[in-house]
């Protein structure tokens, strides 16, 4: 049972990075309830999800778009760097900018602001530090940035967002791997489930329509944010 539950948990997370983010908090309880010390757990999760985020971005390889205000490359560097280096108010500031949507940043252009290539950079390289720290939903939280950079749809920026979360997880595994840091039976468990749960969610993920795509998205955001400040708040 201590394995299934960790497949299962490996593949629900895969499925929900694949299409939103935020399968962190999946896979981490349940690495954790295998009485893993917090800083194992979190480093365990990181590498278990991600063969996941390689083979979401695989089935996503197709639709990779460049967002407005700056090119790939560059968010894909600072992703790195971010997740190299390497909050529940974090968060819920992401699920808002999110259901706002396109009328937030039309009231910015009506303000005469406008999120530049510069501020986008910033944004991407704490995006990755946070990332390479814990990563629980920065997923949800680049989306939410690049809402406001960009007038292209959820599902349009979904791809890109997933290249970017496995870039800045990569070199945190790299680092994790090094230090000694994972318990690699119960990681090897989830990551399976992960790997299975980040293409099956990614190759029909693709395949919802925007609007249906944004209700899952925000979805997924709303309880990641509901059970972060539980976590945080109701002990």
């Amino acid at each position: 049972m201590t394995w299934v539950l960790l497949l299962a948990a490996g593949f629900l997370a895969g499925a929900m990075n694949a299409v939103a983010g935020g399968g962190t908090f999946v896979a981490l309880p349940a690495l954790s309830l295998m009485g893993l010390a917090p800083t194992v757990a979190n480093a365990s999760t990181t590498v278990a999800l991600f063969p996941g985020s390689l083979a979401s971005a695989w089935a996503y390889r197709r639709d990779v778009r460049p967002l407005d205000a700056a090119p790939s490359w560059a968010l894909l560097v600072l992703s790195l760097i971010g997740g190299l280096i390497g909050a529940p108010w974090l968060l819920l500031i992401a699920t808002a900018t999110l259901a706002a949507g396109p009328r937030l940043t039309g009231a910015l252009q009506r303000l005469n602001l406008h999120f530049g290539r510069r501020s986008l950079l910033a944004a991407q390289l704490l995006l990755g530090v946070y990332g390479g720290y814990f990563g629980g939903a920065v997923g949800l939280m680049m989306l939410a940035v690049w809402s406001l950079a960009t007038a292209l749809d959820l599902r349009t920026l979904n791809p890109l967002r997933t290249l970017m979360v496995a870039a800045a997880n990569g070199v945190a595994v790299l680092c994790f791997a090094a230090t000694g840091n994972v318990a690699w039976r119960e990681a090897l468990m989830v990551m399976i489930g992960g790997i299975a749960g980040g293409y099956l969610g990614a190759h029909y993920g693709r395949r919802l329509p925007a609007p249906v795509l944004r209700v899952v998205i925000l979805t997924i955001a709303t309880v990641t944010t509901v059970a972060f400040f539980a976590k945080a708040y109701l002990r």
